[in-house]
């Protein structure tokens, strides 16, 4: 049975990678297929799962004055303005012979109006990145690549951005698209070119880059121009709040932009002067030596430097869904399947696009856990939300951190009834922890899908795991069972392909036992026949030949069964829901097969007994062919879709079974004495031996085709009633 279902397994695997209609699709392990189709939870990341991952700039918002897409033009027209008026002073200084200082004791002057606010937000937001240009060499170009990128330094056509984050991208195409364009950078400098085509350097003096436990980035620059040192910083709203001077528009515009379902990003300045960041560097470069609490040291170094900032901007940049994600979620909501999101995002956003995905109605009742930080807060939660009944429960990571450490039972029992859950502001460990509890609270099957590495941790965690591959890399892709290149391919794997491997590796467990435990029967019967003699019924090849040459093709075919057509399946996804109470492989069952072995089992010997009386020393010819012929007739009532691959393997068999008669003449007797008679062809090739085996094979299989066809004319399958 373990080498049936492990080729079996295969063959699934082969079917998924070999499916037009989920192109890319690669299965990483051979041995969970069937667990696709046996899922009651599917936890999902948001951010390149759901949605495109691909970011389009939409919204800057200064305080006083918020700039859209359609007001764009405006920004280009002050960031030019800004720096023509910088050059012209620039100019007029140079030819007074003044110092480049002067630039800067003018600055908070300037800064006051719109355009200077403008222009500095833009001038922090091209700085305080990650991300690096990159150029295609020119074709026909060939041992002169240093040549090749010196002439191309400027030309925008060739240029690409590389970054860790498609926001980071977005965000400084954006400022390509108002004028001011990142043009080359390396470790230690970068250089900006302004809408009048200079170039503008700076010295990277320190870099911060964004971790999942601190949400924000920072760096420090000098101006190569004026000299100045300034310590830029972006982040989240949660992480930033505390960080900049204080505001009062900071945290509304952030849930007026989540509201719309854009990513927000805070964005801060502060100037530092030369003593000041001379301090800094010496006090962080000891921190980097010192042989305990590194980590904490140099967090705590960094943290001095982050105080009293001055916020200049507020970034909304927008992901678009997937294709066919609001119809494959409303398929897997009908199938059965609980979805629950878990992302890093903020409330406001997930509960956007939670809506927009429609995996929570806009006409549903929502429950929001909104900053749940005492065991007092979260019991006062959790009584509110009993209350309710049908409702989409959205909850922060914090929230759900602490009504797990003081009402872990209640928590899971409450979210699991629930049509939908959304999980905000998640760590790697909390997805993780997520699925864990659902396992253990459940006991049902779980199923992860992510794109980044910051789900691989909940992709392993869960009994199958599946891995999109998108613009953050292969790591999840590589970490899971199953590889797909879309969201909506989710539906055809679990609906068709993770159905069928079930019932397949069901019907083809079944059988297995079943051909075994038959022979079991009829060597049983036979002993006791013969009072009980340690007399094998069949030896050698017969054995072997019974398990491989003669059965095992049928048996097998079974994987190519489908009781429905794929497309029936997708239209129909309830008829998934059927799967998950497990009935199709169960204690159950297992008995009802063994019943039916034995049954069949002791009327093919009893049968041979009864009508081959005097010529009963041919059992061996007698009961192995009504064996056969039995194993044969059970596969073809058993199918429910014909396919040309399974008639071939019937036939197949019957064929090899009547050639062996004539070459294994010593296992059936022919030639010597098998208990003390001989058997002959003119013996099995008698009318009377024909019509004898086919009586035996009838009444072992007959009974059985009526019970079922009756079974299904009183109470019908599920997918008997769109069959017929």
């Amino acid at each position: 049975m373990r080498v049936n279902l492990d080729m079996g397994k295969a063959v699934y695997g082969w079917m998924m990678m070999k499916d037009e209609n989920i192109p890319g699709t690669v299965v990483r392990t051979s041995t969970i297929p069937e667990e696709l189709g046996r899922l009651v939870y599917l936890l999902t990341d948001k951010t390149g799962t759901l949605t495109q991952n691909e970011m389009v700039f939409k919204r800057l918002h200064l305080g006083t004055v918020s700039y859209g897409a359609d007001t764009m033009d405006e920004i280009q027209s002050h960031v030019r303005d800004s720096y023509s008026q910088m050059h012209s002073q620039a100019d007029g200084n140079n030819a007074g012979s003044t110092p480049p200082r002067k630039v800067q004791s003018s600055a908070p002057r300037v800064r006051k109006s719109v355009s200077s606010r403008i222009h500095e937000a833009v001038k922090a937001i091209v700085l305080c990145h990650n991300v690096t240009p990159v150029y295609e060499s020119r074709a026909g170009v060939s041992g002169e690549t240093e040549f090749a990128e010196a002439d191309q330094d400027f030309s925008d056509e060739n240029r690409t951005y590389q970054a860790s984050s498609p926001d980071e991208v977005a965000l400084v195409q954006w400022t390509e698209s108002v004028g001011l364009t990142l043009v080359s950078r390396d470790l230690t400098s970068m250089q900006l070119k302004t809408p009048g085509g200079q170039v503008l350097s700076f010295c990277i003096l320190q870099l911060f880059p964004f971790t999942s436990e601190s949400k924000r980035m920072g760096i420090i620059v000098r101006d190569e121009s004026t000299a100045e040192i300034t310590f830029y910083m972006k982040g989240a709203d949660v992480a930033m709040s505390t960080i900049v001077q204080y505001n009062d528009w900071l945290e509304e515009e952030c849930g007026n932009m989540a509201r719309e379902g854009l990513r927000t990003l805070v964005v801060a300045k502060k100037s530092l002067t030369e003593e000041q960041y001379q301090d800094f560097e010496n006090r962080y470069t000891q921190a980097k030596l010192s042989m305990h609490d590194r980590t904490l040291k140099v967090a705590a170094v960094v943290e001095s430097l982050e105080r009293e900032m001055e916020l200049l901007c507020l970034t909304g940049v927008e992901d678009q869904l997937q294709a066919d994600v609001r119809p494959t979620l409303e398929m897997l909501r009908n199938a059965g399947i609980k979805v629950w999101m878990l992302t890093g995002d903020k409330l406001e956003t997930a509960t956007c696009v939670a809506q927009s995905s429609r995996l929570v109605p806009r006409t549903q009742d929502t429950h929001i856990f909104r900053r749940v930080t005492s065991r007092g807060e979260a019991h006062l939660e959790l009584n509110a939300f009993r209350r309710k009944h049908d409702c989409a429960l959205v909850i922060s990571g914090d929230s759900l951190e602490v009504c797990l450490k003081y009402y872990e039972h209640e928590f899971m029992e409450l979210a699991c009834q629930c049509p939908a859950v959304v999980c905000c502001r998640c760590s790697p460990t909390q997805k993780a922890c997520i699925v864990t509890l659902l396992q253990q609270h459940t006991g049902r099957r779980t199923c992860a899908v992510g794109d980044g590495g910051n789900d691989v941790s909940m992709i392993q965690a869960a009994d199958c795991g599946i891995g999109i591959e998108g613009k953050e890399g292969r790591q999840a892709s590589l970490a899971a069972d199953f590889s797909i290149t879309q969201f909506r391919h989710v539906g055809r794997l679990l609906m068709v392909h993770g159905r069928n491997s079930y019932k397949r590796s069901a019907a083809l467990g079944q059988f297995v036992m079943h051909r075994g435990l038959i022979i079991s029967t009829m060597q049983a019967v036979f002993s006791s026949v013969f009072y009980f003699a340690s007399v094998p019924l069949y030896q050698g090849f017969l054995m072997v030949g019974y398990a491989t040459i003669y059965t095992m093709f049928p048996v097998f075919s079974l994987v190519l069964d489908q009781d429905v057509k794929p497309e029936m399946a997708m239209l129909y996804p309830e008829l998934y829901k059927d799967l998950t109470k497990g009935r199709c492989l169960s204690f159950k069952t297992f008995l009802i097969w063994v019943l039916i072995s034995i049954y069949q089992g002791a009327i093919l010997m009893y049968g041979a007994l009864v009508l081959f009386e005097s010529e009963f020393v041919h059992v061996v010819a007698i009961s192995f062919t009504a064996l056969v012929l039995t194993e044969l007739l059970m596969v073809a009532l058993t199918i429910r879709t014909w396919h040309w691959l399974m008639v071939v393997a019937e036939f197949l068999s019957l064929g090899c079974y009547v050639s062996s008669l004539a070459f294994l003449n010593e296992y059936f007797g022919i030639g010597r004495v098998s208990f003390g008679a001989f058997l002959d062809f003119t013996f099995i090739t008698t009318v009377t031996f024909l019509w004898k085996v086919s009586a035996v094979t009838v009444v072992s299989c007959l009974p059985l085709y009526v019970l079922k066809y009756l079974r299904r004319k009183l109470s019908p399958p599920s997918y008997c009633k769109l069959t017929s």
